[in-house]
């Protein structure tokens, strides 16, 4: 899959393609069916298919004093579309001239002279320009003026009623529920990272665990979770049990991820990993001596080997 960060560096074979648009957070079933409404009519027109996506997100760039709120980071969400068999990535970055473009301008000039796009598929709430004022009437007349094609996806829901969109996804996720948050995502919602050296307390409670901060993740609800575990470039999948929060046992400071792999015995410091969250078992609490905290780990172990073994975990729904 080619990726390319600006409009002016698409090569002349790729003129004229067929672009899903948006911001594209998440991933989800609703952002799928607009790229996969795009691949329909990329192979019947012969024609590539293309995403256009912005980095970072607009919400970044407007309010960056906000907490991280991000679902899939850059680099995971070109490596999700390079699994969808997408032909190429056109990432923007999105600053302070391309939010002050006149919505006029962002078609004429990307789209029209720079593209020259075949055709453009959007969701039914896509806006874009300067302050949003470019809106699905404004690319319908220019659809027909400029005689690409244009395909509008209708909200898209689920057999239990839910909208798939990414703010249900992060809510889903900062309130605890991660088996809910998948299903709308199509797959299991992970935290990607570098293990990185913590206070080793855990290896001395009998635990040791890889540590991994949040960085640009939405930061889930505090507690205890049940988690799939990747080490990249391994395509080793194990159980287990992961802690987010500020270890107030010990009178911790930031939020860390920390992981126990069950069943696992090795070196994790500088690998990189993939926590696939599942299932969220308790909130984080602070215990009166470590005596209580080892046998409340014990307890969170057992019930995370319990529910995992109970979960057909396949890749397939891993890497929807």
């Amino acid at each position: 899959m080619q990726i390319f960060r600006d409009f002016s560096l698409i090569p002349q074979n790729l003129k004229g393609s067929i672009y899903a648009i948006g911001n594209f957070d998440g991933l989800h079933f609703g952002h799928r069916s607009v790229i996969e409404a795009a691949r329909k009519i990329s192979i019947d027109k012969d024609l590539p298919l293309g995403v256009l996506t912005f980095d970072p997100h607009p919400r970044e760039f407007f309010r960056p004093q906000d907490a991280s709120f991000r679902l899939t980071p850059r680099k995971i969400k070109l490596s999700i579309l390079e699994k969808w068999d997408v032909d190429f990535v056109i990432s923007v970055p999105f600053n302070k001239k391309l939010s002050e473009t006149e919505a006029s301008i962002f078609i004429r000039k990307h789209l029209l002279e720079q593209l020259s796009i075949g055709g453009v598929v959007v969701g039914h709430d896509f806006a874009f320009g300067k302050n949003r004022k470019g809106n699905i009437e404004m690319l319908k007349n220019a659809s027909e003026k400029n005689n690409f094609e244009l395909l509008v996806v209708t909200p898209q829901v689920s057999n239990s009623g839910s909208l798939y969109s990414s703010r249900s996804i992060r809510e889903l996720i900062q309130s605890g529920r991660p088996e809910e948050a998948a299903r709308l995502l199509g797959r299991l919602w992970s935290i990607r990272g570098n293990v990185i050296n913590g206070d080793k307390r855990g290896r001395e409670l009998g635990y040791p665990t890889a540590n991994i901060e949040l960085g640009e993740y939405i930061q889930p609800s505090l507690g205890i979770y049940a988690v799939w575990v990747n080490i990249i470039g391994q395509d080793l999948f194990y159980k287990g049990a992961a802690s987010l929060g500020v270890r107030p046992t010990f009178d911790g400071v930031g939020v860390l991820l920390e992981v126990y792999l069950l069943d696992f015995d090795g070196d994790l410091y500088g690998k990189e990993l993939e926590v696939l969250f599942v299932k969220y078992l308790r909130p984080e609490e602070r215990f009166l001596d470590i005596e209580s905290l080892k046998k409340q780990m014990a307890i969170d172990c057992k019930k995370s080997n319990e529910l995992l073994s109970k979960i057909d975990f396949s890749m397939e729904y891993y890497s929807k």
